[in-house]
């Protein structure tokens, strides 16, 4: 028989999960040609999260759990869910039911069929402000650009991979992680299907302007060193240009004089090349300490507590 792991990172989604539980054991239940296992990574949550996790778990040992040491971020947490899966295959979903349990049969047919990354493609973003929507459409647009793989747009964590997939995912092992490159970056047998993403059955998004601000650099650092290619081709601009200024003003020296003028244009170019220096300085930072990040070989997650080791105690 083969078993599939539904891996559902959690940040306080105490107020989620009576709503989520059983529609997984409806949807377990009814598949019972499958063996199952939900795993939950609770990522720190400061609420009741982890506390309802270990009663369904009581319950229902289907249900397991990696509880993390503190909040390491939700890329952080799929790593951890990925090292403990014993699934064939695992699917991803958020605990909050905008991702429909319903869509994971549909899933299982594709995989059934030799397909080894079936991933879902929002037809809509939901309910998203349009400045959100329109700076999501420009990072994809951005990093699909300046990569050498496809980088598919409007798809989020939701989907499910084969065991092989895990196994790859599980080698990637650095710190600064952005989980949906990786995704396309292991390449594989892929599939798409479209969903309508719903809204969120109870809580509050752990994800603001600033968080997903920070992902999308994450995501182009990690997986493009375009940025660092553009400052410099933008140096040899600037270089260009300021010798024709001097070949421009050598000249009007030569024959025409020079009296003295220009004061605001000579003020306004030193604080435009210094904002260009400091742009491409702060570039090279983000790369630098990135480095210095994987240079200390931390690992990526500290776990706190499993399922196993609770049941052992």
């Amino acid at each position: 028989m083969k078993k599939v792991s539904i891996l559902i990172p959690a940040y306080n989604e105490e107020r989620s999960l009576p709503l989520l539980y059983p529609e997984l054991t409806g949807l377990m239940n009814s598949y019972n040609k499958y063996e199952w296992e939900v795993v939950f990574v609770d990522d720190g949550s400061r609420d009741r999260t982890l506390e309802m996790v270990r009663a369904l778990h009581a319950d229902d040992k289907r249900i397991r759990y990696v509880s993390l040491s503190r909040n390491f971020g939700k890329e952080n947490a799929m790593l951890a869910g990925f090292d403990y899966v014993t699934g064939d295959c695992m699917v991803i979903m958020d605990a909050d039911l905008q991702d429909p349990p319903s869509m994971i049969p549909q899933m299982l047919e594709y995989w059934e069929q030799g397909y080894q990354d079936v991933y879902a493609k929002r037809a809509d973003r939901g309910k998203e402000s349009w400045l959100r929507k329109w700076f999501s459409l420009l990072f994809y647009r951005i990093l699909d650009a300046t990569t050498r793989f496809e980088v598919l747009q409007n798809v989020g964590d939701f989907r499910l991979l084969d065991r092989r997939c895990i196994d790859a995912l599980k080698e990637l092992r650095e710190c600064e992680r952005y989980t949906k490159g990786m995704f396309c970056w292991i390449g594989y047998k892929k599939k798409e299907i479209v969903f309508n993403r719903g809204d969120r059955v109870a809580g509050n998004s752990n994800w603001n302007f600033f968080s997903l601000f920070n992902l999308a650099i994450e995501g182009i650092t990690s997986f493009t060193t375009a940025p660092l290619r553009f400052a410099s081709i933008f140096g040899f601009v600037i270089a260009f240009i300021s010798f024709c200024f001097l070949l421009y003003y050598l000249v009007k020296t030569l024959f025409y004089g020079d009296p003295v003028q220009g004061f605001t244009t000579l003020v306004v170019i030193i604080l435009f090349l210094g904002s260009i220096q400091l742009i491409c300085l702060g570039i090279l930072g983000e790369y630098i300490g990135r480095i210095f990040n994987e240079t200390k070989n931390r690992p990526p997650y500290m776990v706190g507590e499993t399922d196993e080791a609770h049941d052992k105690n």
